[in-house]
């Protein structure tokens, strides 16, 4: 069909070598680290880590460190891990030495936590990015704020769009490319993407044609030139990098309840979009005068998701649907290979139940939530966390749900996606992170 669904894993590695870049004391990013929402290229892929042959029963806790409440993942770049958390009235940014758990330097600003529906899960969703030296973070009520990685000193602060967000609070974690912060800010009638200078702060360009919903916004390069493509309240956006000109949009309404919460995934010039109640759409890109031409390639109205974004591995989808159902999904022709019902064994735990609020949407409930989770691309395995707190390694196999192993990583709910790299996995929970060891 297209040599985009078909994505080289060799070239990923190779293209994060060359992207590499060294700040102060800042570690070079590399295939083993994590260093923004959803990995190095937003793609969920765990580049680097090492599945052993034989699962354990248990893993090896080395630290646990309480860091606040928050849904955000933290980022983890060389030694440094980025937690971004609710703690004593206000939003704390903490580099942590990844090894031992010690806090290296931490920045607080004041902030009110969520209220309303949300109130039950007050700290911020937004993961932390990690570029160029620099570490960009977007609080609960829209607060953009970038630090030095060396030191912690910041080095400014954005609030356009403090007193406008989403029902369930600001939930889109900031892109950088070429130099630019790009962000999703404001709420469904007054909000938009805007992009700064990552240097300076100064804005570079804003579109205001659509408020902001809860999705992560991903590059896209289409014949050379890059876009940044989200999911906005009522649409799918794609505006040009150099200077936010809509390139091009689709109608992408909410159904009923639902919400525009799922990253656009992204395979050369194509792009597979999801949505609560809508399916998935593959939508192949092409150049033209006017911005880009999008011809859709298919849709499968079967696997609706809520709070969850697939993994495209070896051209299928793996995800959780709203239903709470794993599936797989052929990328080439949009036809389900296969789904499994989201079951907690008996002897899984269930964690009490945060109230409200989880990761930019309703409640935490402990048997692991109406869709909410993350399914990871580790290399032979694929990693599954909802807030059961229960980690589920199953195999990427496109004929049938094969479970590996099952293994209690926390005791409260899980929210955020699990970090592996090596043989660790960071694990942040209703309040703490915790390093486990595959041994």
């Amino acid at each position: 069909m297209n040599n985009g669904i078909a994505m080289n894993s060799t070239r990923q590695i190779l293209a994060l070598v060359a992207g590499c870049v060294l700040a102060g004391t800042a570690s070079c990013v590399w295939a083993q680290d994590w260093p923004q929402w959803r990995g190095a290229n937003r793609d969920a892929k765990a580049v680097g880590f090492r599945a052993p042959q034989t699962w354990p029963k248990e893993l090896t806790q080395k630290w646990k460190v309480t860091v606040g409440e928050g849904a955000a993942t933290p980022s983890l770049v060389g030694n440094d891990l980025f937690v971004f958390a609710r703690q004593e009235g206000g939003e704390i940014l903490r580099c942590l030495d990844a090894a031992t758990g010690q806090e290296r330097w931490r920045d607080k600003h004041d902030a009110l936590g969520a209220e309303g529906p949300a109130s039950g899960h007050s700290g911020p969703r937004c993961s932390p990015t990690v570029a160029e030296g620099k570490v960009v973070t977007l609080g609960l009520r829209g607060v953009l704020s970038c630090h030095e990685v060396a030191s912690g000193k910041r080095l400014w602060r954005k609030e356009d769009f403090t007193g406008a967000w989403p029902r369930f609070f600001t939930s889109a974690s900031p892109l950088v490319a070429n130099g630019l912060c790009v962000a999703v800010l404001g709420g469904p009638g007054n909000g938009g993407v805007i992009a700064y200078d990552l240097a300076s702060g100064s804005e570079k360009w804003r579109w205001t044609g659509d408020g902001a919903a809860y999705a992560s916004p991903v590059l896209i390069t289409v014949d050379g030139t890059p876009y940044a493509l989200t999911q906005t309240d009522t649409k799918m956006v794609a505006l040009a990098l150099a200077d936010g000109k809509l390139a091009w949009e689709t109608p992408f309404v909410v159904q009923g309840r639902g919400y525009n919460a799922a990253t656009p995934i992204v395979a050369g010039d194509t792009v597979i979009y999801l949505g609560s109640g809508r399916g998935a759409t593959a939508v192949k890109f092409e150049k033209e005068e006017s911005g880009l031409a999008g011809k859709e390639l298919w849709k499968n109205a079967d696997n609706s998701v809520q709070f969850n974004t697939p993994v495209l591995k070896s051209g299928f989808l793996y995800g959780l649907t709203a239903g709470n159902e794993f599936f797989c999904l052929n990328a080439q022709d949009g036809k389900t290979a296969w789904t499994a019902p989201w079951a907690p064994a008996a002897t899984d735990a269930a964690p009490a139940s945060t109230g409200g609020g989880g990761r930019g949407g309703r409640g935490g409930r402990g048997g692991g939530g109406s869709g909410f989770g993350s399914v990871v691309d580790a290399g032979s395995v694929l990693l599954a966390l909802t807030p059961s707190s229960m980690l589920v390694v199953f195999e990427p196999n496109p004929q049938a749900y094969k479970e590996i192993a099952r293994l209690k990583v926390a005791d409260s709910p899980t929210y955020a996606y699990p970090v592996a790299s090596g043989n660790r996995l960071f694990i942040k929970d209703q309040d703490a992170v915790t390093l486990w060891t595959v041994d």
